[in-house]
């Protein structure tokens, strides 16, 4: 029910799954994803809770703990969720590629630019870890670094990438800027 996209359906079955194994980590976590992809957040953070209690060292129930955090504004609490998971996959690059997005959103773009990195350095295709850093850059007032990540992005995954940056208000400080204008703008392709 969960992988058709039927949450609250696959919610009331992990429920009827846990009266009879109240101690089963697997339906805790998969409970917890559930309720995060129905905006849910509080309820999946305390299923994420209850599954580790009974697996404290699976790394994807931390990540996702982490994003549930996240999307509560919980950008600290979430730092502390993606950290745990990295104690225990410290090549985990989604959990990399979070702990950069809490950081970003707490104004320590330096900290999360050195997250995406580690995350790039694992998975060095990850459009999103580029876009993301280009972000972090432009924030910053780094117009070259912004450009060149940005630049990066877009030949990973060109239509979502310029569809994005051409309204990020994270790319305002680029906007009259000539190289930044050539990159967002629609290829042609001659025939």
């Amino acid at each position: 029910l969960r992988k058709l996209g039927r949450y609250e359906e696959a919610v009331a079955s992990y429920d009827q799954a846990l009266k009879f194994k109240p101690d089963d980590y697997w339906t805790w976590y998969n409970r917890g994803n559930a309720l995060r992809k129905l905006g849910r957040y509080e309820q999946a953070l305390e299923s994420f809770d209850q599954a580790l209690k009974f697996k404290p060292d699976y790394d994807w129930t931390w990540n996702n703990r982490g994003i549930a955090l996240g999307n509560l504004g919980r950008y600290e609490q979430a730092l502390e969720s993606f950290d745990q998971a990295l104690k225990i996959k410290p090549d985990k690059d989604s959990a990399w590629y979070n702990r950069g997005d809490a950081l970003r959103n707490l104004g320590r773009h330096e900290q999360a630019i050195a997250s995406y990195d580690q995350a790039l350095k694992i998975k060095p295709d990850d459009d999103s870890a580029w876009y993301n850093k280009a972000c972090s850059y432009a924030l910053q007032g780094n117009i070259k670094q912004a450009i060149e990540n940005l630049e990066k992005a877009i030949y990973l995954n060109p239509n979502e990438c310029r569809e994005l940056a051409k309204t990020d208000s994270d790319f305002d400080s680029l906007r009259e800027n000539e190289r930044f204008l050539v990159l967002i703008q629609e290829q042609q392709t001659g025939d």
